[in-house]
């Protein structure tokens, strides 16, 4: 059960979903150099056209308001700076359109109109659903829950394909998780029937598959995906559990008679084979049920001691 991202078109609808492009932007320390240069600048000019403008009567309105721009720019150059920790990433989208993702670890510079607040985490994240109630293949109310690990994979599937990819990880697992709970029984199952119960691993893949079936669209990859609550419903959990208890009594009482038999069995066999002493039907009938009585009792039997003979 090898799960994989579908690229060719976004589940539930006709257009294909967003490609990520990862790309490079310019260096954070270069540009810092650069644009401490552009201050520096700045600064120079502006006190350069006040001296002028005080050591003659004509102004330099020119330098002036030249400088003020040049400074201006370098604000606006200076806003272009960004960190990036590991197992982090940002969109960049300008004006609407998208750009490309930046998944390189560091201190970046980047056209300074590119929209803020666009970084998405490359972690992984586990989420846990709540406590669900739901019915299972039998029709039983059963209490589920489980556990997802997954990561961003295509960021901008994630950003654009979705409205909220954190809030669509959560919905969709909570109805993979149902999903699950009702297409399989809690236990006592067919012949190789697999049940939530009994079949963990199995269990544990479907979900798995499930749930990157319905996360692909988000760009979303399932690392693991565990039920970590399983239960009766507590309306019924009293007679499941006598239930229960009746099939591990009976399944004990066919374990004791079938061991029973084969010991009568045995038992009869070598004192036939050793010729210790003859019986008849009726002898060996009393026997094995002596035998078996003795086997099978819950309690201690009594021995009785018979002195005479067993025909009248």
């Amino acid at each position: 059960m090898n799960a994989h991202l579908d690229v060719s078109s976004a589940p539930g609808t006709g257009k294909p979903p967003s490609q990520e492009r990862v790309v490079s932007v310019a260096n954070g320390w270069l540009m810092l150099a650069v644009n401490v240069l552009l201050c520096l600048i700045t600064i120079a000019l502006l006190v350069h056209s006040i001296r002028m403008g005080i050591r003659q009567d004509h102004f330099p309105m020119g330098m002036f308001v030249g400088s003020l721009l040049l400074g201006a720019f370098a604000g606006l150059m200076s806003s272009g700076h960004f960190t990036l920790q590991p197992n982090q990433a940002r969109v960049l989208i300008l004006f609407g359109a998208y750009h490309g993702t930046v998944k390189e670890s560091g201190f970046h510079w980047a056209n300074p109109f590119y929209s803020r607040g666009t970084k998405i985490s490359l972690r992984a994240n586990n989420f846990s659903t709540e406590k669900l109630k739901v019915n299972d293949k039998r029709g039983s109310p059963i209490e589920i829950a489980a556990v997802v690990v997954w990561r961003v994979q295509d960021t901008a599937q994630a950003m654009f394909d979705v409205e909220d990819y954190h809030q669509y990880v959560d919905v969709q697992s909570e109805a993979a998780v149902r999903h699950l709970a009702s297409s399989y029984a809690y236990d006592q199952g067919e012949e190789d029937e697999i049940t939530l119960r009994s079949n963990a691993d199995e269990v544990a893949a479907c979900l798995k598959e499930e749930l990157q079936r319905r996360l692909a669209k988000a760009g979303v990859v399932v690392e693991e995906a565990r039920i970590t609550h399983l239960a009766y419903a507590p309306e019924i959990a009293q007679a499941m559990l006598r239930r229960q208890q009746a099939e591990a009594i009976i399944a004990a009482r066919q374990k004791i008679v079938h061991g029973a038999v084969s010991m009568v069995e045995m038992a009869l066999n070598d004192l036939a084979s050793r010729k210790v002493v003859a019986l008849d039907d009726e002898r060996r009938a009393a026997m094995v049920s002596n035998l078996l009585v003795v086997l099978c009792g819950d309690t201690e039997v009594t021995p009785v001691i018979n002195t005479g003979t067993l025909y009248p």
